[in-house]
């Protein structure tokens, strides 16, 4: 059983969702191997500070359009264009959005198309970051 302390701290890691960020910046620097470490971090810290825009297109992230394309392919195995509601849901959960709309356009037919696909991943990912506390990314 954790002291009070130790909770303490893993509330705070868990309400300033500081491991998900330490993990993806680790992520991104071993994908991307930028010669200066140190320069790429801050930068990309940086655009996590200025994502809580949520129209910034500037936001640090391993996916990029044909990525998401890529998934969008592999859920959609039979080329017929859409996915069903619960693939979208699914691939959701996996790229590690966790607050998104889980109907969006195309639900009623229960055919989500890679357009629709492609802006609620995009908004999906943009969210993630620009959820991290204002005091959690703060310079002094």
């Amino acid at each position: 059983m954790e002291d009070p302390r130790e909770q303490e701290a893993s509330a705070y890691l868990r309400e300033h969702k500081v491991l998900e960020l330490l993990e993806n910046l680790t992520s991104m620097l071993l994908y991307h191997r930028p010669d200066n470490p140190r320069e790429f971090l801050i930068t990309e810290l940086e655009n996590v500070m200025t994502v809580r825009d949520l129209y910034s297109e500037r936001y640090p992230c391993l996916f990029d359009d044909s990525n998401l394309v890529a998934i969008y392919g592999i859920l959609d195995t039979t080329k017929q264009g859409f996915i069903t509601q619960a693939q979208y849901v699914e691939a959701f959960k996996t790229l590690g959005i966790t607050d998104f709309d889980e109907s969006p356009i195309g639900t009623a037919k229960n055919q989500i198309t890679l357009e629709t696909f492609k802006i609620e991943a995009k908004y999906g990912l943009k969210k993630t970051y620009a959820d991290f506390k204002k005091t959690t990314l703060s310079w002094p």
